[in-house]
C-alpha cells in the first residue's frame, strides 16, 4: 500500500517537516545518551503504531551498537532485566508522555523517578525527544507511511 499522500511533494510538508528534523538534531547534541535516545523513539513509535519511526530507528539503533536482544523487548521493559533503571525511567516517562490523551498527565512519580537519573539539561532533552517523536509518529500514521524500506544514514 502507498502513503495516502507524499507530504515532501507539496509546499508546506517540507517546510514543516524541516523544523521537526532540525529539533531532532538539536537534540543530537545533549548529554542525554544517545541509547536512551532510541529507546525512547522506539518505545514511543510502537505505542503509536508508526511502522515508519520503528523501521528507522530499529535500524539506525542496531548500527549505532545497539543490542538487538534489548531492541527486541523494548516492547515488555517492565517485564525484562536488561534495562538499566535510567533507562526504565526514561521509557516510563515517554508512554505517559506519548499517553496523554489517555492519562491525562505524566504523574509526578514517573517524573521523580525520571530526575533521579537525569539532570535539567537531560529532563529537558529527554521530554523533547518524546515531543518530537510524538510528532513525527503521527504525521507519518496520519500520511499512511509505511515501515520496511528505511536505509540506514538516509535520513539521519
Amino acid at each position: 500500500m502507498d502513503a495516502r499522500l507524499n507530504p515532501t511533494a507539496t509546499v508546506i510538508g517540507p517546510k514543516a517537516v524541516k523544523h521537526l528534523v532540525s529539533a531532532d538534531h538539536a537534540l543530537v547534541g545533549s548529554t542525554l545518551p544517545r541509547s536512551t535516545r532510541d529507546l525512547v523513539k522506539i518505545r514511543a513509535s510502537q505505542i503509536n503504531g508508526c511502522g515508519a519511526c520503528l523501521d528507522m530507528h530499529v535500524k539506525e539503533a542496531l548500527a549505532a551498537g545497539e543490542d538487538p536482544l534489548r531492541l527486541g523487548l523494548v516492547a515488555a521493559w517492565r517485564e525484562t532485566s536488561v534495562f538499566t533503571e535510567a533507562e526504565r525511567a526514561a521509557l516510563e516517562l515517554t508512554e505517559q508522555g506519548s499517553r496523554l490523551a489517555d492519562v491525562g498527565h505524566v504523574s509526578d512519580e514517573a517524573w521523580a523517578a525520571a530526575a533521579e537519573h537525569y539532570d535539567e539539561e537531560q529532563l529537558t532533552a529527554l521530554v523533547c525527544v518524546v515531543a518530537v517523536i510524538n510528532a513525527f509518529n503521527r504525521l507519518n500514521v496520519m500520511f499512511g507511511v509505511r515501515g520496511g524500506s528505511y536505509e540506514v544514514g538516509r535520513l539521519s
